[in-house]
């Protein structure tokens, strides 16, 4: 089958607006409609786009999209990217390009860069010969054809000449026209319309170079003649190449013997229909062995039959049923004289009915891609299984999860890119941030052997805010990508004034262990150069106190709440007496957050009488990390939620992505949370953060009917169930409640009430509204409205220079595992609990104690 024309939808003047989920639209500007084929030229196609756009052709740049993949552009730049583009298209109408340059089209020589107003064969004039010629030829006879040849002289000399014409029957007439020494001839025939250009100004050594290709001038005995290059190459080439003729205009005999091809959006049981057909009989006629294959292996799919092919090759194919017996086969081969790939003889019909499905599959490897693209185009993240059903269900093939799960991965490829070939785009990439976001930070690290270790990436915006409006408190987590490669992604992450999440700096690296953790304080201490004391908070697990007490000075490291409250239910052992299991997580979490050390005791005494092995726990863990009442710190136990369930839940829907696409969607992800932040704050009338503002008038609530007696100027007196000190100049009340929370408690709100003073001078400025607005002011700038120079040579170079391979690939069963500490380091195991005697190492199914209505639970005791 001969491929049809695709249809150019080429746009200019607009510009590329990024989406949440990280891809691009085109807004604005025009949009011009041209057609191309597979003979299309580079520069014809550029020309036509300069001047129907109106821009310079040497400043004109194109770029189109991938089929699926809206977030990368690709660039244009010869013949071979053309065609690429074109190959990519296979299975649409039309295509989408956008063209940019400077404004303003001029005409260029047509003898060097031109619009071609046909597509034929070129004439060059030798050193004796007056002109160069274009001669149209077709595929019929010679005839001699006398034409007028105009000099760009003052006085203008007819020459007469004889035009070596391909076609014999048909009436020609000739005409000719002068431009800047230009001679145009055009050669009308009964069937078709062409026009050729001369180019009067060539020199000779142009023509020397093109006489292999080209017309010349020959002296005969009715005078000059133009002898066309099929008369050169006569005797050294009888018959043209295959892949040229393919290309000639007859091959658009063998397109009117196929049927049209199904919309691209067709259903399974259309396409299965359309297939049927695909093979008629004997005299059918194919573009190419590769179109015969093709329809081969479509018609064995409709009629779900597998088969072999005895011959395969570019001369002839011959294929067999896959069931020894069966008297089906088919034969064809190369035609040189029509230039066609033709059945020469079927065998039909077939007698092993639907039992050749189970001996070989008709289903190749670029059919089965082609269809997988479609799946996971409508659900990026079907299984292999899922897959495997469905081409089942729609086309009756059963494939193995090996054959799918290949399929899948070169689906992918050609939807999102290559993923190895991703890696070496991150220099290029890290460029580009750091051009279009001033001041911020990237560093890539690559392995001795070229492969990819870990990139670090800070944006100018993020850290500002972190300065400016952020509490000196960090959160480091790290989230698997789940990706082929099993890179693993670290954060730092703060609060903003309203107590949410504000990404700071992250890291892609190939492995979390302790070197990687070292280098990426490195690495955030260089992007956050801040004089403020930090407090990092992390999993106890990691063992992260060391490298940040190392790289930051006076820096305060805390564990996570989060985390240890999940290791502690792990870790509950019985037996459990009054209040029971259930009140022991409540304790706990209202020791960590008692600021006074008596309200801490008084938690983990409570806890000690339900569980002595859970207040054991709380003593070897040690709480002068994670206690209020011991931490030295900026105080955190207020934020009980999970980080890293907020990245990961980002990056969910990304996780096939290669890896700068997984980094381009995180910096959408983060612009898109400074954007809606700074939408939301600009509508704020409050002086603080709302949930700030909300616990304020809480305390106004609780300050009424307070008594207040004057100490001093600064000193106050506030009776209520107790007597509490307030020192306003301090910030200090004796509750305590003041300064770890940052707001002014209601015995102070009471003394404000009675001296005239405004509360809010008082709050922390971390929680005003105008240090959030601060936090989210800066913007961040997309790095991908220029794509990747992956079409020139140029770019190519550059590639092979800095190629970078992907981290090697870690065994699931070898990846690291969570590091656990041992009894030794303080950790106790959880062990089993017996519900009916509440002893330990056995549970009620297996209990052999005997328990009688009198007998007090409480103080038993079991020998194990």
């Amino acid at each position: 089958m001969v491929r049809g024309k695709l249809i150019l939808i080429c746009q200019h003047g607009g510009e590329f607006v990024p989406k949440d989920d990280g891809s691009l639209s085109y807004s604005g500007g025009e949009a011009h409609a041209l057609d191309i084929s597979p003979e299309t030229s580079f520069d014809d196609l550029k020309y036509t786009l300069a001047e129907k756009s109106d821009l310079e052709h040497k400043s004109l740049t194109i770029k189109y999209f991938l089929p699926g993949n809206r977030r990368t552009l690709i660039t244009l730049s010869n013949d071979k990217d053309l065609k690429r583009m074109y190959d990519f298209h296979e299975n649409s109408v039309t295509a989408d390009v956008f063209v940019t340059g400077t404004k303003g089209f001029a005409p260029v020589n047509l003898g060097t860069q031109a619009k071609r107003k046909i597509v034929s064969k070129k004439g060059a004039a030798s050193s004796a010969g007056p002109a160069t010629s274009k001669v149209a030829r077709t595929a019929g006879g010679l005839k001699d054809v006398t034409v007028g040849i105009a000099t760009p002289s003052d006085s203008v000399a007819g020459v007469n000449a004889t035009l070596r014409s391909p076609t014999r029957a048909a009436k020609r007439t000739a005409g000719r026209n002068i431009v800047d020494g230009l001679f145009e001839v055009s050669v009308a025939d009964a069937t078709d319309c062409s026009a050729d250009t001369i180019d009067m100004s060539a020199s000779p050594a142009d023509t020397v170079k093109k006489r292999r290709r080209t017309a010349s001038w020959r002296s005969g005995a009715n005078g000059l003649a133009i002898e066309t290059a099929a008369d050169n190459l006569e005797d050294t080439r009888k018959t043209p190449s295959r892949k040229r003729a393919g290309r000639k205009c007859n091959a658009v005999a063998v397109a009117d013997n196929m049927s049209l091809a199904p919309p691209s959006d067709a259903s399974p049981d259309v396409l299965v229909e359309f297939w049927k057909n695909g093979i008629t009989g004997e005299g059918q006629d194919f573009g190419s062995v590769a179109e015969f294959r093709d329809a081969l292996q479509k018609y064995a799919i409709a009629h779900r039959f597998g088969y072999r092919l005895r011959k395969n090759d570019t001369n002839r194919a011959y294929a067999v049923c896959a069931v020894e017996g069966c008297p089906w086969k088919i034969h064809a081969s190369w035609v040189p004289s029509a230039s066609v790939f033709r059945v020469k003889r079927v065998d039909e019909p077939h007698t092993c009915d639907s039992e050749s499905r189970k001996t070989a599959t008709p289903a190749k490897k670029n059919w089965l891609v082609n269809i997988i693209k479609d799946r996971l185009k409508d659900s990026p993240h079907h299984k292999p299984k899922e897959i495997a059903n469905s081409i089942l269900h729609d086309f009756g093939l059963e494939l193995n999860y090996a054959q799918v799960w290949r399929g899948i991965e070169d689906a992918r490829q050609q939807l999102q890119g290559s993923y190895k070939e991703a890696y070496g785009q991150l220099p290029w990439y890290c460029e580009k941030i750091e051009e279009t976001n001033p001041g911020s930070f990237t560093k890539l690290l690559i392995g001795d052997d070229r492969r990819f270790q870990r990139l670090f990436l800070s944006f100018h915006a993020t850290v500002y805010g972190f300065q400016s409006g952020c509490r000196p408190l960090l959160f480091l987590e790290a989230i698997p990508l789940k990706s082929k490669y099993h890179e693993i992604l670290l954060t730092a992450t703060g609060l903003d004034g309203d107590d949410g999440i504000f990404p700071v700096a992250f890291a892609v690296v190939d492995d979390e262990n302790e070197d990687s953790w070292h280098w990426f304080l490195e690495q955030l201490r260089s992007a956050v150069s801040t004089s403020r004391p930090l407090t990092f908070v992390s999993d106890r697990d990691k063992g992260l106190m060391k490298h940040v007490l190392e790289i930051f000075e006076n820096a305060h490291h805390g564990y996570s709440i989060f985390y240890l409250m999940d290791n502690f239910i792990q870790n509950l052992k019985g037996p459990f007496h009054g209040e029971g299991r259930g009140s022991l997580p409540g304790c706990f979490l209202a020791a960590a957050k008692a600021v006074r050390h008596g309200g801490f005791r008084m938690y983990t005494e409570q806890i000690k009488r339900v569980s002595s092995s859970a207040y054991d726990w709380i003593m070897q863990n040690e709480p002068e990390y994670w206690a209020n009442a011991f931490f030295k710190g900026e105080l955190y136990n207020h934020i009980t939620l999970n980080i890293a369930e907020s990245y990961a839940n980002w990056i969910e829907d990304s996780r096939e992505l290669p890896i700068m696409q997984k980094i381009e969607v995180l910096r959408c992800k983060i612009m898109d949370l400074m954007e809606s932040r700074r939408v939301e704050s600009s509508n704020w009338t409050t002086k603080l953060t709302p949930s700030k503002q909300e616990m304020l008038q809480e305390e106004f609530a609780k300050a009424r009917g307070l008594k207040v007696l004057f100490s001093s100027d600064t000193l106050f007196e506030v009776h209520d169930n107790s007597i509490n000190v307030v020192d306003i100049v301090k910030q200090h009340c004796s509750c305590a409640m003041w300064k770890p929370t940052g707001l002014p408690c209601h015995h102070a709100i009471a003394v404000f009430n009675n001296t005239g003073r405004n509360v809010y001078d008082y709050c922390s400025r971390y929680f005003t509204a105008d240090s959030f607005r601060s936090t989210f002011a800066g913007s961040i700038n997309p790095a991908s409205t220029i794509a990747h120079p992956v079409g020139s040579e140029e770019g190519r170079e550059e590639e092979d220079d800095e190629q970078i391979m992907p981290p090697i690939a870690r065994p699931i069963g070898q990846q690291q595992k969570k590091i656990r500490r041992n009894k030794s380091q303080g950790i106790i195991r959880r062990s089993v609990c017996c519900t009916r005697c509440k002893g330990v190492g056995h549970n009620k199914v297996s209990c052999k104690v005997s328990v009688t209505p009198d007998t007090d639970i409480t103080d038993m005791t079991v020998s194990l």
